[in-house]
């Protein structure tokens, strides 16, 4: 069984639903084991007047890291997730793999440590309350 840090959040429509549908679909394949409380928080880089609500869940799937990118890239479709080449845009979900068991990964579709995560208090503030000791694989830091 593999374990796995997910970060769900959106800034647009039913900001709540959507989390909660995306979390539905996530049962589908994977065991949701610690979900952290909802935070309702700025655009990261300040790109949109739209707040966000984000939260971090814990996992544990049989799927490897890519089937499971291309599972969450289907939710997030699925969920009405349109996908742009710009960065921070607005969105009605967006599910990030944070961490994947203690795997370095670096391919076209997943990096795993996410590589922005530890400057992003919207992915921290959840994570250290579902995961207080959990070391980044890479940083070698809590």
């Amino acid at each position: 069984m593999n374990r796995s840090f997910l970060c769900l959040g959106g800034n647009l429509g039913d900001r709540l639903e959507n989390i909660e549908k995306a979390l539905v679909r996530i049962k589908k394949f994977a065991k949701i084991v610690k979900r952290s409380s909802i935070y309702e928080t700025q655009s990261w880089g300040g790109s949109s007047d739209h707040l966000y609500l984000n939260m971090c869940v814990e996992i544990h799937t049989k799927l490897d890291a890519p089937d499971l990118m291309k599972t969450l890239l289907q939710v997030e479709k699925e969920l009405g997730r349109t996908r742009t080449s710009k960065l921070n845009t607005d969105r009605s979900i967006d599910i990030d793999v944070l961490f994947f068991n203690d795997s370095l990964i670096k391919s076209k579709i997943l990096q795993v440590p996410h590589p922005r995560l530890h400057l992003r208090k919207f992915v921290l503030v959840p994570l250290a309350e579902i995961a207080p000791k959990f070391v980044h694989p890479k940083l070698k830091k809590p």
